[in-house]
């Protein structure tokens, strides 16, 4: 079988939720595609059916799509069509879902401003804020230029001196002499 590639563009019509899994956290949304028409008998344009797909997006897309899409926001999602099928008493039922493999604001509808996401391989996101705002809590208002580019405050020692006495040329390999440790 294979996989059905679709964009869609619409409106966000269920705010996002974001939901940890054992398989990673995914976020879900619903978009509404409303088809515009011209109507030549009224000389205006008119609202068609509408096509109604559930979005979901999993881990760092996810992440990012809960922080920046609300409810009423026009979407382009890019992403993989499948249905989802289950049975109840009534019967069965099936709904098209898109797994999202992106995720934008219609620019064609409005302005965004973008930021890129920092991807750390030792901290995630959340866990990074933390980090970053602890570090500005350390610093308690020091002055950046009072700290020579350093992202830490106090003071300024070296960590080792060369020895005075190595030769300046290293050895006979071409390597650096070893620092002497204080």
């Amino acid at each position: 079988m294979s996989a059905t590639e679709i964009t869609v563009t619409g409106n966000v019509v269920a705010s996002p939720t974001r939901v940890r899994t054992q398989n990673g956290a995914v976020t879900n949304f619903r978009v509404a595609s409303t088809e515009r028409r011209y109507d030549a008998a009224t000389g205006t344009y008119v609202d068609g059916s509408s096509f109604f797909v559930d979005v979901e997006c999993w881990n760092e897309l996810g992440a990012n799509v809960a922080s920046s899409v609300s409810k009423g926001d026009p979407v382009v999602v890019r992403g993989l069509l499948r249905t989802e099928e289950w049975e109840t008493e009534k019967g069965r039922g099936s709904r098209p879902r898109i797994r999202a493999r992106a995720v934008g604001l219609d620019l064609s509808r409005g302005t965004a401003e973008f930021r890129k996401t920092q991807r750390s391989t030792t901290a995630a996101p959340p866990v990074q804020e933390a980090v970053d705002e602890a570090l500005r809590e350390a610093l308690d208002g020091t002055p950046e230029d009072e700290m020579d580019g350093r992202d830490y405050s106090g003071p300024s020692e070296p960590l080792y001196e060369l020895d005075p006495d190595s030769s300046a040329g290293g050895t006979a390999h071409g390597a650096l002499p070893e620092p002497a440790l204080h």
